[in-house]
């Protein structure tokens, strides 16, 4: 990719979707947290600690390339983003849910998400000292994830019309933002993706269809309300590809290691559509038996 875009424009086009996310929170979206404990407690589960182990697993099995691992782990660290907020509003989830859960997510993941990488790099690439987040690096993430949700946040709490009045033309420049950013990495690095699609498509949609799976069974299993576990669902099949790919070329300096979240950004809109469209499907079925159900106890 061009340096002009991978040193400008990628930190541009994320801080402007993470300051998207900070006009939308308020102080009182962790606070919230207290109302829903399970439902956050589960999401945060699933976010943190499956994930990982089940892309580890998906990692070994298709045998990929050491960088191209460390990318999908990478990928798998990131937090769920504002378009998973609006996948759950249009699949009638909790919105109220995704605001917390991304918050949440965004500030812990300076914390894990260098973890988690670190200890892909020493696993896949042991005795690379030409990648890793050290304490410089950590920094920078930290930079990158929360100096402009927390702008943002600012903003809405000292001029609370206006971030109201940018709530939705943000949200829509975001997903603009995102696409381009996607079809940039793409464009730019045809041959190397190309060369590498055949082994990244495949996982990156097994690897998405289990996130959103997990996201919502997994809370079902433990009698989370239905609404809640679309929120879930969306919130952790849906990761912030974009930060994925800042990380691996502006932090780590590396193309290679963002081909997974270049191809999962692509996929994900499809296969976040179809799973929705899965969830609506199975509502109607269960709606139309029920008054077969009530007919026959008659």
């Amino acid at each position: 990719m061009g340096s002009a875009l991978t040193t400008i424009g990628l930190p541009v086009a994320l801080g402007i979707i993470m300051f998207g996310l900070g006009l939308s929170l308020t102080p009182r979206d962790f606070g919230r947290v207290a109302k829903a404990p399970k439902a956050v407690v589960i999401a945060l589960v699933c976010q943190l600690l499956i994930l990982p182990f089940v892309c580890f697993g998906l990692v070994l099995a298709f045998e990929l390339p050491p960088v191209l691992a460390v990318g999908m782990l990478l990928l798998s660290a990131s937090p769920g983003g504002t378009t998973a907020n609006l996948y759950s509003h249009l699949f009638r989830g909790d919105v109220a849910l995704n605001i917390s859960l991304t918050a949440l997510n965004s500030v812990i993941a300076v914390i894990t998400l260098p973890l988690i990488t670190n200890l892909a790099i020493a696993y896949f690439m042991p005795g690379n000292t030409s990648l890793g987040l050290q304490l410089a690096k950590t920094v920078e993430v930290f930079v990158i994830v929360l100096a402009p949700v927390g702008l943002g946040m600012l903003v809405r709490r000292w001029r609370t019309s206006f971030a109201d009045a940018m709530d939705k033309p943000v949200r829509i420049a975001s997903i603009v933002i995102l696409i381009v950013v996607i079809a940039g990495a793409i464009v730019s690095n045809k041959d190397i993706l190309l060369a590498n699609l055949g082994q990244l498509a495949l996982i990156t949609t097994l690897f998405c269809l289990l996130s959103l799976s997990i996201g919502f069974f997994v809370p079902r299993l433990f009698r989370v309300e239905r609404r809640q576990a679309v929120a879930s669902s969306f919130e952790i099949g849906i990761h912030n590809a974009t930060l994925a790919i800042v990380i691996a070329q502006t932090v780590l300096g590396s193309l290679e290691l963002s081909l997974p979240a270049a191809v999962y950004g692509v996929l994900m809109f499809f296969i976040a559509l179809a799973f929705g469209f899965g969830l609506r499907a199975a509502d109607r079925s269960r709606a139309d038996d029920a008054p077969e159900a009530v007919t026959a106890s008659a």
